[in-house]
């Protein structure tokens, strides 16, 4: 009742406007003053040009000691011309809902960037992330996308998670033959065959947005990684992966959820590191001549005539090769002892 005596009084001494609040148009005392919002603008343009409000009110907070909100920073940003509002970036639709489980299907892309900027040649990104969680399963740093370097970053996956039930990745020719091979009459590529020895199933996207988990966080990737490189100096594939597990394990923290069930279906991987290298790498059918001799690689091959290898005239072998260039001559689970031919002896 107090109150209303007191603005009928007001009413009736300043009128109408008397019942505004005595504070409006006057500032917040919380207020950040204009010298330190330009102060913080220019910390911006001057390092951080290309940050996004979220990644640059982190990096504020944690270099150089200064805490402001994203959504003021955002403001602020917008303001200045250093920032587009949502509205007028291009938005990106999930294709479809997430698999419930962890380890129920794990995406799997390439992403050929200039990661190091121009401390560096431009290189590819392997990235291994789960449907169900967004969390980063597996991050590899290679040349280029080819077989070997996906079965590098594979090996690694299996070893940290196990096995999931399905990999999901594009039309990739590491991962999809188009045409049968005219020589061997094969369907499958050597990253397929090797799944289907370890038992995994391989689904090959028709289009790039049916993948759009992973194609969403080699975005993020190629923002947040590429800043994170450089805040420490990398400038080299080994570095890089090196650094990687940190990075991983910092992602994860801040942009994996929590599946809609708990169960992981992931299953141990029951290979040994031996057996595990036998399945991880290259498989190709080879006849033996009537001297024993293979031809590989432009190599002509001699297998040693003593034991199973006398009996194998005629018969194919298969040829493994691994990705630090050697390879061996198995039949049978068995592998065979030779020698290479040279025409100088």
């Amino acid at each position: 009742m107090r109150q209303v005596q007191r603005l009928k009084k007001r009413m009736a001494e300043e009128g109408p406007s008397g019942l505004a609040h005595k504070l409006r148009g006057r500032s917040s005392n919380r207020k950040i003053s204009p010298r330190v919002q330009e102060w913080a603008l220019g910390l911006i343009r001057e390092k951080y040009a290309d940050y996004g409000p979220t990644l640059a009110a982190e990096t504020l907070e944690e270099v150089h000691g200064f805490k402001v909100g994203r959504e003021t920073l955002r403001r602020w940003m917008i303001h200045d011309g250093l920032w587009l509002s949502r509205k007028e970036r291009k938005r990106f639709q999930q294709p479809r809902l997430r698999r419930e489980h962890i380890g129920e299907l794990v995406q799997i892309d390439g992403s050929e960037h200039r990661w190091f900027e121009e401390r560096g040649a431009p290189c590819s990104l392997l990235v291994f992330i789960d449907d169900a969680t967004s969390r980063l399963q597996k991050l590899w740093f290679c040349e280029a996308e080819s077989t070997f370097s996906y079965f590098q970053a594979l090996e690694g996956d299996l070893t940290e998670h196990g096995r999931p039930l399905a990999l999901y990745s594009d039309k990739h020719s590491v991962f999809k033959l188009n045409r049968p091979s005219k020589r061997s009459g094969e369907t499958m590529t050597q990253f397929g065959r090797a799944l289907a020895e370890l038992q995994i199933e391989i689904i090959c996207a028709d289009t790039s947005q049916a993948k759009g988990r992973v194609e969403r966080a080699n975005r993020t990737l190629q923002d947040r990684l590429v800043k994170a490189l450089r805040a420490e100096g990398i400038s080299t594939i080994n570095e890089a992966n090196a650094f990687l597990p940190g990075f991983v394990e910092r992602f994860n923290a801040k942009f994996a959820r929590r599946p809609a069930k708990e169960t992981d279906l992931h299953r141990p991987l029951r290979q040994s590191d031996r057996q595990l290298r036998e399945v991880l790498c290259l498989k190709i059918q080879r006849y033996v001549g009537g001297q024993l001799t293979v031809t590989y690689d432009r190599k002509k091959i001699i297998l040693d005539p003593e034991g199973t290898a006398k009996g194998l005239v005629g018969k194919y072998v298969d040829i493994h090769q691994y990705a630090d260039g050697s390879f061996s001559i198995v039949y049978a689970g068995e592998a065979l002892p030779h020698k290479i031919f040279d025409n100088a002896q």
